[in-house]
């Protein structure tokens, strides 16, 4: 059984160093034309009906290689804070972007996003030479850039920049729970789900709600609103 057990995990890290392997694969490509810095850059934070939008970018001058580095949305929460603890460590730069609610309402959500990605661009020392992305082109990069379809599951740069977003957010979210724990915030980060839905249909929104979402204008309607934007009691 020892043996057998020993042989299952070698097994298992020579699998996980090829999909690593693949994982790199454009970061590759970008160091064999000449690109020394390669970034990643990627956002959370759009789908929700509260909260900011955060974007990352993440530059590395290497292969990652870090175990277990992948779309956020596949890292259980607590490997996802242990490799933003390694990829902070590991990058050669990163920073972290953001729009408020506030600018998400003004400008609209691709527009606060592309905001996000852009301050997170402008927080980076050194910059890098190459950008990936997740399907979106940032217009404040001047260098060359690639967007890639599911660049997240794709690019490790990027996955590793959906990491670092993702536990960003999520810590802000937690914050918030402590502010308005009637809506189970540090559960859900914001997401439309059933609990928060109907939080929202018994309190209302509170101020770090997206009013333009129309699950969050759909209960606000519900609710006379006092000159401070917050709920009070529900109309009749």
């Amino acid at each position: 059984m020892t043996s057998d057990a020993a042989t299952r995990r070698r097994l298992a890290r020579q699998r996980e160093r090829r999909r690593l392997v693949r994982l790199h694969r454009y970061e590759r490509a970008a160091h064999e034309r000449g690109f020394a810095l390669v970034g990643g850059m990627d956002e959370v934070g759009r789908g929700p009906l509260a909260g900011p939008v955060v974007a990352a970018c993440i530059v590395a001058d290497g292969p990652l290689m870090l175990r277990g580095l992948d779309d956020s949305k596949r890292v259980a929460p607590e490997r996802r804070c242990e490799l933003a603890v390694q990829i902070r460590e590991r990058a050669i730069a990163w920073a972290i972007g953001s729009a408020s609610v506030a600018e998400i309402e003004r400008l609209n959500i691709y527009w606060a996003t592309m905001l996000a990605m852009e301050r997170a661009l402008a927080g980076l020392a050194p910059q890098p030479h190459y950008l990936l992305t997740d399907a979106v082109r940032v217009r404040a990069f001047g260098g060359e850039q690639l967007p890639v379809i599911k660049g997240d599951a794709k690019c490790a740069t990027v996955a590793a920049a959906s990491i670092v977003a993702k536990v960003h957010r999520d810590a802000l979210l937690v914050e918030l729970d402590r502010e308005h724990p009637q809506y189970g915030f540090a559960e859900h980060k914001g997401y439309a789900t059933a609990r928060h839905i109907a939080a929202l249909q018994e309190h209302g929104p509170c101020p770090h709600h997206r009013r333009g979402f129309w699950r969050v204008a759909a209960a606000l309607s519900l609710f006379a609103l006092d000159d401070r934007g917050d709920a009070g009691t529900a109309a009749p």
